[in-house]
């Protein structure tokens, strides 16, 4: 699905656009999702477990392109990717009325309003679909996520206890949060 491009201003008073990626901006947007994962244990992974390849990666943009149940948008400054986000819509009748949104932005831009603005521009694609249900999952800790969430009106449903294993061999729950449209 390709979304309409939205200009924001970040806080620290630079110019931004929302926008879907296109198959050129492939290895930027690997660069970015790579150094987020080195940027903080709330992610699903470490940055060298990110095997993805540019092919795999631009065949990832034009599926989300192409697909009438997945949005990708990212939020450039410049020719720098500095956070994405992702809608998917299920196309399952039994659970049509369900969407999962998940959401990455890079550390040196936390706190200038892109997480705000990204999840702003998801929520309307759910309304706009006639979604009841948005979901997503994020990593115990993550204090700056859970408010942006439950700013957005996301309630936790349920707590996966001892889902992530950190190297220095601590755990860290999985939390389930939803939010009725």
């Amino acid at each position: 699905m390709i979304v309409e491009p939205r200009e924001l201003t970040l806080r620290d008073g630079r110019s931004a656009l929302l926008d879907t990626p296109d198959a050129g901006q492939a290895n930027a947007l690997l660069q970015c999702a790579r150094a987020c994962f080195g940027e903080t244990d709330f992610l699903s992974r470490y940055p060298e477990e990110f095997t993805i390849t540019p092919a795999q990666e631009v065949a990832w943009i034009e599926n989300a392109r192409s697909s009438p149940d997945t949005a990708l948008l990212i939020c450039t400054a410049g020719d720098e990717i500095l956070g994405n986000a992702q809608i998917d819509f299920s196309p399952m009748e039994k659970t049509r009325h369900r969407a999962v949104v998940s959401l990455c932005v890079r550390q040196s831009c936390w706190g200038l309003g892109i997480g705000t603005a990204l999840f702003t521009a998801l929520m309307e694609l759910a309304r706009q679909r006639g979604v009841e249900i948005v979901e997503l999952a994020f990593v115990e800790g993550n204090d700056r996520a859970r408010k942006l969430y439950e700013k957005f009106g996301f309630a936790i449903v349920c707590e996966k206890p001892r889902a992530y294993k950190l190297r220095d061999g601590s755990y860290r729950k999985e939390i389930t949060m939803q939010c009725r449209l």
